[in-house]
């Protein structure tokens, strides 16, 4: 999907091609809000990677025994 940008005196518009679904235009509306929601974090690098450390940890000891048996998951 194209989308073009334009800046005006007033306002900043974002047009979407008039034939965009309604899953492209929302998917546009989360990128911006994540861009949004980035700019005031004030978590750091450390913190994150922590975060996902615990989070890998936590999905692999729930789902751990449905890898059981399973050719290349020998050694768990």
């Amino acid at each position: 999907m194209t989308y073009t940008i334009e800046r005006t005196d007033k306002e900043i518009l974002i047009k979407l091609p008039i034939g965009s679904t309604p899953k492209q235009v929302q998917n546009m509306l989360n990128l911006l809000r994540y861009l949004e929601l980035g700019q005031t974090n004030k978590i750091t690098q450390e913190q994150v990677d922590e975060l996902a450390k615990e989070t890998k940890e936590k999905w692999w000891e729930e789902n751990k025994h449905r890898f059981e048996g399973v050719d290349g998951f020998e050694d768990l």
